[in-house]
């Protein structure tokens, strides 16, 4: 079973930064991709970046050049650093996860919501002005 837990989150000032983790596990590593996504109320889930099976990773440009992803295979975390963090950052952010199809190719996008069957809980951001 594919378990993901983020944390990390918090309040932070125009500016600040922060670091969310997710701390994965359940699964054969050489075959997952990864994702981080952002909700805020009343809207659906925003694609920040993807982290494809081979390392490969893919930023939103909304986020590109101020977030950065990272993994620690060792430990299996999954790193999401936010720097120049903005009011409109504020959401609750998750991780989420799929496998590669066997016989498919490598699936290195920021895919829809319903390309990832599993998800943490979510950790929440608050950046005020």
């Amino acid at each position: 079973q594919v378990h993901l837990v983020e944390s990390g989150g918090g309040s932070v000032q125009a500016g600040g930064s922060l670091r969310l983790s997710c701390a994965t596990s359940g699964y054969t590593y050489e075959s997952v991709y990864l994702a981080w996504f952002r909700q805020v109320p009343r809207k659906g889930r925003e694609g920040l970046a993807h982290v494809a099976s081979n390392g490969t990773i893919i930023y939103a440009d909304s986020v590109k050049g101020r977030f950065a992803v990272s993994k620690d295979n060792a430990k299996r975390i999954l790193y999401l650093q936010m720097d120049n963090l903005k009011p409109e950052d504020t959401a609750i952010y998750y991780c989420a996860a799929d496998f590669d199809s066997p016989d498919g190719p490598l699936f290195a996008k920021i895919g829809n919501t319903w390309e990832y069957r599993y998800w943490g809980q979510g950790t929440q951001v608050t950046v005020s002005s």
